[in-house]
This record gives C-alpha cells, structure tokens and sequence, in this order.
C-alpha cells in the first residue's frame, strides 16, 4: 500500500535505522574486556543449550578505491602485501577470544553464521581467504543449517576466490550494486557494468551459492525516476534471490568523500521517496516480497521464509534469518554483540594491529545492557523484524512504556498502527514508517534529545 504523499512529508524526520538497541550515539557504559568475554561465554553456554551456535563477522577493510557514498570504515590501497598480515592479527585476534573463554579445537565454539564484510572482502587473494577461514575453522563446529556468506565488489571478485569460499562452506554471497546508471556510478566513483554483475552472479550460482543478494542505494545524487527504473530492470533480468534497497545518508561532515557532490545534486523529500515507491512497486511486480524495512526477497529465499515462519531477527549485519548469540566481531572497526553487551573494535587500523600484537583484545568502545535497555531492545526488534509487539507480561514492561501510547496516538490516527495500553501492530500502510515507530519506544533518545519529533510539526 503506498503511503500519501502528505504522511511521507509529515514522517520524514531524521531517525536511526535501529540496527542495535540503544542506538550507538547513546552507548555510555563501555566494557572491559573482561566483561565482553565474560558475557560472551554466558551467550554461547545459552545458546549451545538450545541448540544454536555463534555468530562471527570478520571485517576486511581495504578497497582499491573509494566509493564517494561510502559510510564504512575502509583503508584505501592498491597494495595487496597488507592482506596477510591483516589475516594474521585477525587470527591472532581469535585466538585471544580461544584462550580466554577456554575453547580450541578440542573444545571448540559452536557456529551458525560466518560473515565476511567490508571494506571489499574479496581484495584479498584466494590463498589469504583460505588462510583466513581454515585459521577459524579449526576451532569452530558448525551447527546444523549454518550459514556463512561474503560480501563481494563484482569489479575485482574472480572464480578463484568464490571457488575458495565455496569449498568452505560459503553458499551467500552478497554484491554491491548500488545503481547502473552511468552517471550516478561515475559521481559514486563505482563503475560496474551488468555483464560484470551478471558474470559473478552467474558463476557463483554454478559453484553452488544458493542466496545472493544485491545492495542497491536509492536518493543518491542525479538519481532520477528513469534511472532507478532502468536499475531496477536489470536487477529483475539478473533476479537475485534478495535485495536490500537502502536510503543514501549524506553526511560530508563525517565522510569528507560525499563532498564531491551537493545537497544539490541530491533527490530530496517526495521526490527521493518516490524512488523507493517506484523501486518497490517493480520488484514486488518481479515477485520479490518485503522483508522488515528495506529488504526484498523472493518467496524462495530463506529471509522470507524467516519473515513468515516468525524467525526473523536483526542486527549490526541487518536481517538475518534467525537469532544467533553471541556475534563475535573480529577485525578493525568490528562490531559485536552478546545480547546483554555490545563491543567495538578499534577503529584506526594500526592501532587495532598494535593492541592485538600485545595480546590485548583491541575494544574501543561499547555498552553494557540495564535493565529498560534490555526490555526496549526487545520491543524494538519486534517491531522491526514481526511489526508488532505488546508489554503486557513482567518480562516485557518497564516503566518507559507507560508513555509510548500517547506517544503513539498521531500515528494511530493516521492509520499508520493500531495500539492500546499494552501493544502495537503496525498496519502494512505503515511500514514505511518503522522507524517512527520505534522511536516512541526509544527511552534514551526522549530523555537525551527530547526535541527530537516523531513526525514534522509543520505539516
């Protein structure tokens, strides 16, 4: 159902995208690293109680070029000498997590899910891939339907290394598309052709990878209705399994790289919105159904199977298609999360190096849980991933939600979500407002920024 243009005018105010609960700019109680394991090893022995393993994304920083959109912590080079050493700390990294929890390959880690993220994993050689995974799979056991999946630069990503990763057990791939229109690729500095696409789509389906998924970026400059039309035709002659279709953030203030273009140049309000009304008309006409908010899969695919069978779960990676914990991020910038901890790594690349040589686990930066974080977190993610949720049992009340139904009271009228005392369920014409949603539920942005608005006043 599309939303009118005066609700996407009145609910088009900045909110987070609610990947983690609370919010990164409002994480004020770093861990120790002590703490960070500690919670890491109660996370695995509930987990391997029920039958679920660990969570590891492995964060590979480097690309040969800059991608002007770009809001991922990237090292730009052209020489491929840093990728072993980089390997090596990573697994140096690994093993520091082994000695303190007490694990190796005669006890090792139970795993459900591997991801290989970026930055462009595939900047590193086939044999460096290789040295990387068998590095952690010797203390790791897979868990029955394990899931290990690499995100891939289709310009630079060869048979080699798929083969590689194919041979461990990788069956997803997921490519950075963003748009194919050649205006837009050359101002986002990232020019890749359909062949290209379509050559590396092909072949990793031939060595066996049953879910990939494309990235495409709409609101990004010189985007135009005939443009994201013409995007989202090739992406429906080259059908991926999944999509994920998210808006363009412009902040040169934080990425000097996004200052080679103006606000300007940039498609704004109504006329950005409706590049992703235009976006997801098409794909759901090719057959793809949404998934949560900004996701597409085909009915085939296992997210929206997770979607239906109600297993869906988000975080720092985005919709996955079931919960896991702990996720154990490994790499410069990583982020992880044990449910009741989150944790980041370093964020300079040398400085990650120089910690893991002197056998420190490299956190920069993190949060442990209360109480109300953990309630919220909850509801927060029942939202994003069910689209309702309801406070009407001990477990899942605290004193914060008294105030989120008046807080809810002007989306309910504009049929956005249906809510009493101790429950929502968003409406599917309110899906496009998600995040609006979850911002009533977000105790730490009413209390920390408390001028911040559900919906615009001047509408």
């Amino acid at each position: 159902m599309n939303p009118s243009s005066d609700l996407l005018k009145k609910y088009n105010v900045p909110g987070p995208r609610y990947t983690s609960y609370p919010t990164v700019p409002y994480w004020d109680l770093s861990p120790t690293a002590e703490q960070w394991v500690s919670s890491i090893a109660q996370a695995l022995k509930e987990g391997e109680a029920e039958g679920v393993g660990a969570a590891l994304y492995v964060h590979i920083p480097f690309c040969e070029s800059l991608c002007t959109y770009c809001g991922c912590n990237t090292r730009i080079t052209r020489n491929r000498s840093v990728g072993v050493p980089y390997v090596q700390t990573v697994l140096k990294e690994w093993e520091l997590y082994l000695q303190k929890l007490g694990r190796g390959p005669s006890a090792p880690v139970p795993v459900s899910e591997i991801h290989l993220g970026g930055g462009t994993p595939t900047f590193l050689e086939p044999g460096e891939l290789r040295q990387l995974m068998e590095g952690l799979l010797r203390s790791l056991k897979r868990v029955d339907g394990a899931e290990f999946s690499v995100e891939a630069d289709p310009r630079v990503t060869r048979r080699e290394h798929l083969a590689v990763l194919a041979e461990l057990g990788f069956r997803r791939l997921s490519l950075g598309i963003q748009d194919f229109d050649s205006r837009v690729q050359d101002v986002v500095n990232r020019v890749q052709s359909e062949a290209q696409v379509r050559e590396v789509t092909e072949v990793a389906r031939s060595l066996g990878y049953d879910s990939v998924n494309y990235d495409l970026i709409y609101g990004l400059p010189f985007q135009t209705l005939d443009s994201i039309r013409e995007t989202i035709e090739a992406v429906r002659r080259l059908k991926p399994d999944r999509i994920a279709f998210y808006a363009y953030a412009h902040v040169p203030w934080i990425k000097p790289s996004q200052r080679r273009f103006t606000e300007a140049d940039l498609p704004a309000g109504d006329q950005k919105r409706a590049l992703y009304e235009l976006g997801r008309e098409m794909l759901e006409e090719a057959g793809y159904r949404e998934v949560g908010m900004d996701h597409f899969a085909l009915e085939t695919d296992s997210l929206w199977k997770a979607s239906q069978g109600r297993t869906l779960h988000r975080n720092f990676m985005g919709y996955t298609a079931r919960q896991v914990a702990p996720l154990i991020g490994l790499g410069v910038s990583a982020i992880g999360d044990s449910w009741r901890v989150f944790a980041q790594n370093e964020k300079l690349l040398e400085t990650y190096q120089s910690r893991v040589e002197k056998g420190e686990i490299p956190l920069l930066r993190g949060h442990v849980l209360n109480d109300e974080d953990l309630v919220i977190r909850r509801h927060v993610l029942n939202l994003m991933c069910r689209m309702e949720t309801r406070w009407d049992s001990r477990e899942f009340y605290t004193e914060y939600l008294e105030s989120v139904p008046g807080r809810l009271e002007e989306l309910a009228q504009d049929e956005l979500l249906q809510a009493d005392r101790y429950s929502v369920k968003v409406s599917e014409k309110g899906r496009a407002f998600l995040r609006n949603v979850c911002m009533a539920f977000d105790a730490r942005l009413a209390r920390q920024a408390p001028q911040t608005q559900l919906f615009s006043k001047t509408i």
